[in-house]
């Protein structure tokens, strides 16, 4: 499914951050900009909200039209190694490489599924401040933001996501941080997502999607896709390492984790040439009719 608008600016900027070797860099083209203050005022009202009776009531109407969604947008994906979630007890947090706006669908349907629990996702302060229906989902369907401010960073996040921890939810975060828009590797992670799991001792349950070019057209210049959720082994903080060497560990494992699966789903190695077969689906100008 595509969102938004002409992708050519998009693909143009993934093409130079590629060679720039900046894989965690913003390629998309007209986000919402906002003010540090702005960020943090955002981030901080919606956290304090969480224990409303309006925010109760809208979170079950949000969150019940996000899980009809996820049933609808993944009546064809495929998943695989849901087994190793056999053994997960309590909270985890979830990393998978982020290429759509509703892929995460992909991940709260896998949730669904195996676990039966809920989801939240880690997401910039700036979604929460889209008008409309996807304001309201962005502020209701479980949405953790984070924020510029190091104090809320530090304090009333960590301790938002020990509450959701604690009561055996899952969160999604992005490792890769920025969105590229179907682009099919796995990139680079950075440390955040694997620093809060070894500060609250939880695993990371690890995923990659694949991304499969079904052939028939879905607008001038993609084509349709269908994807293929690949669970990989869960990736737990030693409890004889401090919470940095731990960090640094996970993430080398998930990032290997994400390489291997990304490698035996396409049946090449992994290098960071860029080329138009990166982006699932694109039918380059010269194939388009």
């Amino acid at each position: 499914m595509i969102i938004g608008g002409n992708k050519e600016a998009v693909i143009a900027n993934i093409q130079r951050r590629v060679k720039a070797g900046e894989f965690n860099a913003k390629v998309e083209v007209g986000d919402p900009q906002m003010t540090t203050a702005a960020q943090v005022a955002i981030a901080e009202r919606a956290i304090a909200r969480h224990d409303r009776l309006d925010y109760r009531l809208n979170n079950l109407v949000a969150r019940g039209a996000m899980n009809v969604a996820a049933r609808i947008v993944n009546r064809h994906t495929h998943y695989t190694g849901m087994d190793h979630l056999r053994r997960l007890r309590g909270g985890a947090i979830i990393t998978s490489n982020h290429f759509n706006p509703l892929e995460n669908l992909v991940e709260r349907r896998l949730v669904q599924k195996a676990l039966h629990r809920r989801m939240f996702i880690v997401s910039q302060a700036t979604n929460l401040d889209f008008p409309g229906a996807l304001g309201f989902l962005m502020n209701y369907a479980d949405t953790i933001p984070i924020s510029p401010s190091t104090q809320y960073m530090a304090r009333i996040f960590p301790d938002t996501l020990g509450r959701v921890m604690a009561a055996g939810q899952l969160v999604l975060m992005y490792s890769e941080q920025e969105m590229w828009f179907n682009y099919r590797k796995p990139r680079p992670v950075k440390r955040g997502a694997y620093y809060y799991a070894a500060r609250l001792g939880v695993p990371i349950v690890s995923c990659f999607v694949e991304i499969q070019d079904v052939g028939r057209p879905d607008n001038d210049e993609f084509n349709q896709v269908r994807y293929v959720e690949h669970v990989l082994p869960l990736i737990y903080p030693d409890p004889a390492l401090s919470v940095r060497m731990n960090s640094e560990q996970m993430m080398q494992q998930d990032y290997q984790q994400k390489v291997a699966a990304y490698e035996q789903a396409y049946g090449r190695p992994l290098t960071y040439d860029f080329s138009p077969d990166d982006i699932a689906g694109w039918r380059q100008p010269q194939q388009q009719s």
